[in-house]
């Protein structure tokens, strides 16, 4: 066991220098675009070293999440810390919507009044940002893959890439061909693609936080697997909700015939939670019953 949690431990350092290098070359792109932006007299490159920067930050959000997250159960927070991340992705879903509308805005905006591109200044920074982003993405991509909380800062930093390469194309095209309205369609095509990638996390964020059972857990299943095991007669007053994205949780009441198997009824409906629906923290409490009538409790915690 304490291999496995030093192993753990070791990951997660690993993964937070990760978070830490992902927002300093973030924030070192903002500077530069900034630079960039004064020299050539660029305000979209300005205004995408501000976009850029709420990468940063909501890449800095995530890895403070993280830290919170990790902090074990008190007097306070019973259940642990583990929720800041979840209030974390939130965070960031809803600015990542924020930007998917703003974009909207500016593409049509430009529809009526096209922007001119200040020279191959901003192509040429646009390319540095994209390196920045792939940088960013792959230092954060394995870590998206098992937390909603990175994941919703990896969507930032993809739509960031998204847009800087949408910069790069269109302002190629506009330069060589004055073709206009590539930059008016691939800001779209990025303001579609953030959008809907926000609205795919954002109802299973808000479920989380509404104490939601899990996806992958049907209550009635648990009920029916529950009511099998010998000496139960009747399980209900059931709860079934999310901890966190990995953490699931269960109580009931539990009917038995006889008070003196409690413990053995316990201990069977523990294993069974646990092995069949991955429920390894359940709160039970016991009914005894006498002639179909109940009698009598007694509330058994997690054992």
């Amino acid at each position: 066991m304490s291999h496995d949690h030093h192993h753990h431990h070791n990951i997660d350092a690993m993964d937070d220098r990760k978070l830490g290098w992902a927002i300093a070359i973030n924030l070192l792109l903002t500077l530069a675009q900034i630079i960039g932006g004064v020299i050539s007299g660029s305000l979209a490159l300005i205004a995408d070293a501000l976009h850029n920067f709420s990468d940063a930050a909501s890449l800095l959000i995530a890895w403070v999440a993280r830290k919170i997250g990790r902090k074990p159960a008190d007097q306070i927070k019973t259940f642990g810390y583990k929720r800041a991340e979840l209030i974390a992705t939130l965070v960031n879903l809803v600015t990542l919507v924020i930007v998917g509308l703003y974009l909207v805005y500016e593409a049509l905006w430009r529809m009526f009044e096209p922007q001119i591109i200040e020279g191959w200044m901003v192509v040429i920074v646009a390319s540095i940002a994209l390196v920045i982003d792939v940088v960013t993405a792959m230092l954060t991509y394995r870590m998206s893959k098992n937390s909603m909380n990175i994941r919703a800062a990896f969507l930032h930093n993809v739509s960031d890439a998204l847009a800087s390469l949408g910069v790069i194309i269109a302002g190629t095209l506009i330069i060589l061909y004055d073709w206009y309205w590539t930059d008016t369609a691939l800001t779209l095509l990025i303001a579609a693609y953030v959008l809907y990638q926000a609205a795919s996390m954002l109802p299973k964020t808000i479920h989380i936080l509404m104490q939601g059972a899990p996806d992958n857990i049907d209550i009635k299943e648990v009920i029916q697997a529950m009511e099998t095991i010998g000496g139960v007669k009747n399980i209900h007053h059931v709860h079934l909700w999310q901890l966190d994205e990995h953490s699931n949780a269960l109580e009931a009441h539990v009917v038995i015939a006889d008070f003196m198997k409690t413990e053995t009824v316990k201990q069977a409906l523990k294993t069974l939670l646990a092995e069949r629906f991955g429920l390894r923290h359940s709160t039970l409490e016991f009914e005894v019953t006498h002639c179909g009538q109940v009698c009598g409790g007694e509330r058994l915690e997690k054992g």
